[in-house]
This record gives C-alpha cells, structure tokens and sequence, in this order.
C-alpha cells in the first residue's frame, strides 16, 4: 500500500484567485478533501471529479465533525493510503487549529505538510483599503483573536495592557465580544475617537466595510447589521479607507447578476463578472452532451481532409470534435488541406488552444456573417459540426451559394434545473439585479423553471442582458423586455454593456 500524506493547506480569505500555486498543486493530485465554512467552494473545482469531498464545518456554532472525530478521520485516510488535503480559511497557523492538527499528524507518524495561505487580516483590510502598517500612522501591527478556546480557565488576551503598546492592533472573530473589546481598549487608555474599521466577508463580492471610532463602532456594526465572519481594525491606518478604496469601488461591485450559460462554458463570463465585482448567481439552465446518434459526426471525421472548408459555430463543436478526434486516434493534423472557419471570438479561441489558427472569423459573429464574409463557395465540400437542433440559416445559405454542406450534430443540450432553488428565493425577494442570455435556448429553458406569475412578474424587475439579436429576438418572443444587448456577440461585450448600464442607472 502506498503512504498517505495530509496537505494542511490554506485556502486564503475568500477571493479563489488568493489561494497559492503550491495549493492548487496539493488540490489537484487530492483523493479525499477536507473543506470547512470559509473556504471557497469554487476551489473544490481543482480537485478530480472522483476526489471525495467532505463538508467539516468549523464556524462558531456549527462543527459539522467534532475537532477530535476530524483529526481521527484525517490519520485514519492518511494510513489508508490516501492524498489528503485539509483545506482551511485563511493560513493553517493563524487561528485555524492547524497546529494542533499537525501535531496529532506527527503523534501518529503520518507525513503531513503545512500550505500557508493569505490570512484574512491580511487580506480582507488590503482589499478594504486600510493598510496595516504605514510610515506615518503605524510601525507595529498584533493579530489577536476575539474568540478564545472556551474551556480556558480565564482568558489571555490583555486589552486593557495591548491598548498602547501596539500601533495596529487587527482582531479575528470578535464581532460578538465587539462592545466589550472597545471599552476595555478605552479603559486601557486607547482614545476614545481613535479610528476602527470592521470588514465583513472580506475579498469577496459580498464585502461590507464600516469605519468608525472606539467610541461608536459598536453601535455603527449592529445598525449595518455586519456579523461574522468580519475583522476588526483598531488604529490610525483605519482612517485611510477612505482614500484607498478600491475593491468595492468596482463597476459592478454589490450587483448580484445570473449567469445562465451551461457552466462548461460559463467560466470566462462568471470571471469577467467577478473582476467588475458582481456577485455571480450560477444558473447553467443546459449543459451540453454528446450526440444521442454520433454515427454521422463520426463518419465526417473519418473524411475531415477532404473538406474544403471545416466551420465551427460555437466552442462547444469544437470541444466535442476533439472528443470525436480523440476517440478516433487523430489529432489537428486530420484537417489536412482543409481550411478552418470559426464563429466568435471565443470559438477562434478554443480552436487555437489545440494548435489550429483559424482561416476564417467573420467580424458578424453569426451565421449571416458567414455568408456576406466567407467568399465564392461554389463547388466547395463543407463541414458544419453544430448543436443539435440549430439554426439552418448557414446549411441553407451555403447551398444556395452552391457548396455541399455536410451537416452533423456535435452535441446537443439538456436542461439543467439543479441551481433553480437559489436562484427562485433571490428572485422572489429582490435579491437579483441581472440576469444574463446567451443564446436563445437558455432564455427557453430559464423562463421553463419559473412558470409562476409571481416570478415572472419578478423578471421584469430585473436587468436583462443578451449576448446578440438572435437572443433579444428569442427573449422578446418569450415576453422579457431586454434591457441591455451586447454590440458583438462575445461576454466581453455583454460585461461591458453591463457595466455601462449600471453606471448609467446606478440606482437600478
């Protein structure tokens, strides 16, 4: 049997982008992975599909697993084998138990490495815009925790003495003791009006900040409403969130937008979304799969080389040939003579990352694009692998320019109704701001999973963004009024319209 090892790695604050290279590394080669309340669920993506994943808790009030009954399953993989990753919030050694579930590691001769992260006070004031040390203003910083282990005798953490002996002094999971800390700070001989800020769920789209002083803060957090998980910044550098805001002073910070895309494809217009600050709603309405009949798109591939012309529609034929390819033992060179055509942006794209430059990108991003750009087609063989069910606008228009269209269906879509829930309770209590189409076939499939008057008067509260005029016709068919349409047919383009729009009306 192989020996195990457990990566206690550090998941950072909250942002997926802030976790290290070496914990990507520890998470993509996981067989069993080990993630509590804080850590991003998106990193669980980096694991393999057949990884096990378990859910351990760790947020005051809710410990999925007991600490004893964690540490035991953590040895208990490790000696059968196993590739553990414990992900933890933050860094493994600030405030997160990591110590001591390194130690029960080493009583029991397990092999164990520790993956720092970018812990929260470090994070959440960085993106808040208060820096921890400044030349004018602070030269020492005390990480202090504000919730200390329960069963101690009495507690270690001196506020009254930590009062003036440090510059800056940053407070984990102390919302709850908030009134207290202050006016012992105060007793200690802090000045009352020295400036504090309170950063809540810190480097993530729902971040919320509150600056005030030692004297008001607690009130200024409970009428905010911010709980936990916040951190607590006491000291002059706080009075510098005001000219060092940045993070959610984004285009689209606080906007909570519905991404519909079939989430294979989802991933550049969720990350465009989230780099404007939106809080991204994934809704994949369809995901795509093979072919129920791949016969004709495998007798194509047999013969690629004899096209005189091989145009994709849409990154999803071009994954799905590659698949075909794949199968079949080939690879680009099978397109032999054959010149490439590829529709978008992110079609040409797809392409290039399997070593094919396309000959052709209409600057139309559909299929009459094709047809006013592509040139004399006359007796010329070309392939179409497309969606099932799509458009015949480009098959007829090429054979009526007299080529000899060999039409097969790459993949097909399905609805996909597992994230309607979330999506329904957002919907229903105005949690929603935006709500995004790509094609016509999402705007179907969204509209099929809210049939109730009630949500659908709660659509036309909402934002709504097309990619193209194909899919602002199929909404407008389907009675949504759109609101924003992209000036190409790309999700740099919706984004961008999305941004002009909320600057635009920035009460909507």
């Amino acid at each position: 049997m192989k020996t195990g090892i457990v990566y206690l790695v550090g998941a950072g604050p909250g942002d997926p982008k802030l976790l290290t290279l070496r914990g990507k590394e520890c998470l993509e080669r996981a067989e069993i992975v080990f993630y509590e309340a804080l850590s991003n669920e998106r990193l669980l993506d980096l694991a393999p599909s057949n990884a096990e994943r378990l859910y351990v808790g760790k947020r005051a009030g809710d410990h999925a697993i007991p600490q004893e009954q964690l540490n035991e399953r953590l040895v208990r993989a490790a000696k059968d084998g196993k590739t553990v990753v414990r992900l933890k919030g933050g860094d493994p050694f600030i405030f997160g138990r990591g110590g001591e579930e390194a130690e029960v590691l080493r009583d029991a001769g397990i092999a164990f490495e520790i993956v720092p992260g970018i812990s929260s006070p470090i994070a959440a004031t960085a993106y808040a815009g208060i820096p921890l040390t400044h030349r004018e203003y602070a030269s020492s910083v005390a990480f202090v925790t504000g919730h200390e282990n329960p069963d101690k005798d009495e507690e270690s953490v001196d506020w009254r003495q930590l009062a003036k002996s440090v510059d800056t002094i940053a407070i984990l999971m102390g919302t709850r003791q908030l009134p207290q800390i202050a006016a012992d700070l105060i007793d200690g001989g802090r000045a009352p009006d020295t400036p504090v800020g309170v950063v809540q769920w810190g480097t993530t789209p729902r971040q919320r900040t509150v600056v005030g002083s030692l004297a008001t803060i607690a009130d200024d957090v409970k009428r905010a409403g911010i709980g936990s998980p916040a951190i607590i910044v006491v000291g002059e550098v706080a009075r510098l969130r005001e000219r060092l805001q940045w993070f959610d002073a984004k285009p689209l910070f606080g906007r909570k937008i519905v991404v519909t895309r079939a989430r294979a494809q989802a991933s550049n217009l969720v990350e465009l979304l989230t780099d404007a600050g939106a809080e991204v709603i994934e809704c994949p309405t369809i995901r795509c799969e093979p072919p129920e009949d791949d016969a004709p798109l495998r007798d194509a591939i047999a013969r690629l080389a004899a096209f005189d012309w091989v145009i994709f529609t849409s990154q999803n034929s071009v994954e799905y040939v590659w698949a075909a390819l794949r199968d079949a033992g080939q690879d680009a060179r099978a397109f032999g003579r054959s010149k490439v055509g590829a529709i978008g942006p992110a079609t040409a794209h797809a392409l290039e990352l399997r070593g094919i430059v396309p000959d052709f990108i209409p600057t139309e991003s559909r299929s009459e694009g094709v047809l006013s750009e592509l040139g004399d087609v006359n007796g010329k063989m070309v392939f179409l692998p497309r969606a099932e069910n799509g458009r015949e606008t480009l098959v007829t228009g090429l054979e009526a320019a007299g080529a000899t269209v060999v039409s097969a269906t790459a993949y097909r879509t399905v609805p996909d109704a597992s994230d309607a829930d979330n999506v329904r309770e957002l919907l229903l209590t105005g949690g929603l701001d935006a709500v995004t189409f790509t094609s016509g076939s999402t705007v179907e499939n969204f509209l099929a999973l809210f049939p109730h008057e009630d949500e659908k008067r709660a659509l036309t509260n909402l934002c709504v963004a097309v990619i193209g005029p194909i899919t602002a016709k199929s909404a407008a068919q389907h009675g949504l009024q759109v609101t924003v349409q992209a000036e190409s047919a790309s999700v740099d383009s919706v984004v961008a319209a999305l941004t002009t729009y909320f600057e635009s009306n920035p009460s909507n």
